[in-house]
């Protein structure tokens, strides 16, 4: 049970409290809630990052949680699917057990084959981030800071990360990311929230719009190979809004690889400067809408094809599979080893940044 410690509110009434949840060996984490004056709430752990809970208001007021995920802290200590954790330092899959870089092989650390998936061990997913918070004018932030060393899962540099998270007057919650390095090394972060706009139940009949031409097809392993796929004609096809579940169990190949969506939406140029939605998804009975907004040039969209199975969640809940959606920005999988994709190397002098929004509303 975690112990209220401190609070503090800036002149708007956004508020920041903070909270004993729990220990990971000697360590002590804690919980952050970001609190604004439209009921709009969200919990953060420093361990791994992670948004525990979101609550939002429906169309009538009624403040329900809008993501999937655990009521205590050994669950999240061996959750293996990253329920509402800060992903990287290289989010998705890279193949080939490593990749080249300057002319040098650097092996990785595998987790799903010959495939590093979330970057495996070094997962920053599972790292304790330093945390310090603050209030401005309009909003209240959380800062999250970790380091990955030289080395850790294979991956070269030693990388200085930040992550905040920020939550505004207009029920917008914010990750923005920073990092360095001191030597070349690919790097690609996101956050991996399973949402449910309904707060329970399926998520199949969310209706998503997702301005994207094409996705990444990929492999039996779900690398990605070959050109980007046109989505016109397909089940991927999202730019005008579709339930989740009207064509999932389609008999397209790509959705037999995936058992479901779990695929790369290449976000069009126009849309990476983060000024406008990439992406939206709304429920219909609760009327709650999520716009997002990236600076990325893919976001992974999963339909949560594997959840059962996973330890039971909040109240006990057994989720099953696509009860949940995540949509995750970030740089394309496997870039390290595809000179096509769009460069994810940070290098010494360089400065890492990408943004990512999640808007709330009612129709």
């Amino acid at each position: 049970m975690a112990s209220a410690l401190s609070a503090q509110t800036n002149s708007q009434g956004c508020t920041i409290s903070e909270s004993v949840y729990g220990t990971v060996g000697n360590e002590t984490v804690r919980l952050f809630t970001l609190q604004n004056q439209h009921q709009m709430q969200v919990d953060i752990i420093n361990f791994g990052g992670i948004i525990t809970a979101l609550r939002v208001p429906d169309q009538h007021g009624k403040v329900d949680d809008v993501v999937a995920g655990f009521d205590d802290l050994a669950n999240y200590v061996s959750d293996d699917a990253c329920f509402g954790a800060i992903v990287g330092p290289y989010a998705n899959r890279i193949g080939s057990k490593g990749f080249w870089l300057d002319d040098t092989f650097y092996p990785l650390q595998t987790n799903e084959g010959a495939n590093t998936l979330h970057s495996s061990v070094a997962g920053v997913q599972k790292k304790l981030w330093q945390a310090d918070t603050e209030c401005n004018h309009h909003e209240c932030k959380l800062v999250l800071s970790t380091l990955c060393k030289d080395g850790e899962g294979g991956f070269p540099g030693n990388r200085h990360i930040t992550a905040t998270y920020s939550l505004n007057q207009h029920n917008e919650l914010s990750l923005v990311f920073d990092a360095i390095t001191d030597k070349a090394t690919p790097l690609s972060l996101t956050g991996h929230s399973y949402f449910n706009l309904a707060g329970g139940g399926t998520a199949l009949e969310h209706q998503l719009t997702l301005q994207a031409n094409h996705i990444l097809a990929v492999d039996d392993t779900l690398i990605p190979e070959g050109a980007p796929m046109a989505v016109t004609g397909t089940p991927f096809d999202f730019r005008q809004p579709q339930a989740v579940g009207a064509r999932i169990e389609t008999a397209h190949p790509q959705l037999k690889k995936g058992n479901g969506y779990d695929h790369t939406f290449v976000v069009p140029e126009v849309y990476r400067n983060g000024r406008m939605p990439v992406a939206r998804v709304c429920e219909p009975v609760s009327g709650r809408t999520m716009e997002l907004f990236t600076t990325s040039p893919g976001v992974q969209f999963y339909s949560a094809n594997y959840l059962s199975g996973s330890a039971p969640g909040k109240q006990g809940r057994h989720y099953c599979d696509r009860d949940a959606l995540a949509l995750e920005p970030q740089q394309f999988p496997d870039a390290p080893n595809q000179s096509g994709f769009p460069n994810p190397v940070l290098r010494p002098g360089e400065q890492y940044q990408s943004r990512i929004v999640y808007k709330f509303s009612t129709r």
